[in-house]
């Protein structure tokens, strides 16, 4: 006689590669999957399998810091990997440990090493080697970056469409107008914080990259009114500009942009004269702005 009763399922009875990996533990949180390996063994083979082929990593969804030894572990099986966010291992994160994964990843688009500067020359190499998909790639605050391997990364990775070199202070023009004109697709550029960039390198990114939407070079004292005259001829494309504490930008070549409706990170004279009367006197008289 045919028993009526609904027999009891268990989850890792459904096929791991076809449905659970692909399409129910990509909805967990990292750190809740790790945590399921101490449930069992068949558990821990799960997540080992999900580890091994999950398409992005960002070590700021395990928690506040991830110690080193968990990293090599998480990482040490997945040659899959599209997305690297790496924001929160500055105070340990070496050669020894990334180049390893970067080395068996060679479908990556997106990486994110802000703030790591343990690191040497040596990974952005490996990066232009391995990774010739990459799209975007954060080396805020990486002082280690040279003009040699920004050449390499010009060379091999002809895609990029966003690169932020914030605060890379090695680099000076040259360098920067090697890689606008190797990677013509770039649409994001940061420079910001660096005295040695100037005119030339911008006027080259805006000659040699049409498709350019944000460009931020605060803080790069070298930059004058003939560049940014430059952008505007150049970049029609052109949606956001960050100039602040650029000394020699004046309001008559941002005022070509700002009637294009680009964003800018600086008021107008008038406007900013409005402001600091109202700080000192504690209110601002009424002017139309627009006569």
């Amino acid at each position: 006689m045919m028993s009526l009763t609904p027999s009891r399922g268990c989850l890792l009875d459904l096929p791991w590669e076809d449905i659970l990996v692909p399409h129910i533990l990509c909805h967990l949180p990292l750190q809740q999957l790790l945590s399921l390996q101490r449930v069992s063994k068949s558990f821990q083979s799960l997540i080992q399998l999900y580890l091994a082929n999950m398409r992005c990593f960002d070590s700021s969804k395990i928690g506040p810091a991830i110690p080193r030894a968990a990293f090599v572990n998480l990482l040490k099986d997945n040659e899959v990997l599209h997305q690297l966010v790496l924001q929160n291992c500055s105070d340990w994160l070496t050669d020894r440990e990334l180049l390893p994964v970067i080395g068996q990843n060679h479908h990556l688009q997106q990486i994110q090493l802000k703030g790591c500067a343990q690191l040497s020359r040596h990974v952005l190499v490996a990066i232009s080697l391995s990774c010739p998909n990459l799209r975007r790639l954060s080396l805020a605050h990486c002082e280690w970056v040279d003009s040699l391997s920004l050449r390499s990364l010009a060379d091999h990775c002809k895609a990029l469409e966003a690169v932020d070199l914030t605060a890379c202070r090695q680099l000076k023009d040259e360098a920067i107008c090697y890689l606008a004109q190797k990677c013509s697709k770039l649409k994001s550029v940061s420079l910001a914080v660096n005295a040695n960039v100037g005119d030339v390198a911008v006027e080259e990114i805006a000659k040699c990259c049409p498709e350019l939407e944000h460009l931020d070079l605060t803080g790069c004292l070298r930059v004058k009114n003939d560049s940014i005259r430059v952008l505007a001829e150049y970049c029609p494309k052109l949606r956001s500009l960050k100039v602040k504490h650029c000394h020699n930008v004046a309001e008559s070549s941002l005022s070509i942009l700002r009637g294009r409706g680009v964003e800018l990170d600086v008021e107008p004279p008038l406007q900013r004269a409005l402001v600091l009367l109202q700080d000192v006197v504690g209110f601002a008289p009424f002017i139309n702005l627009q006569i």
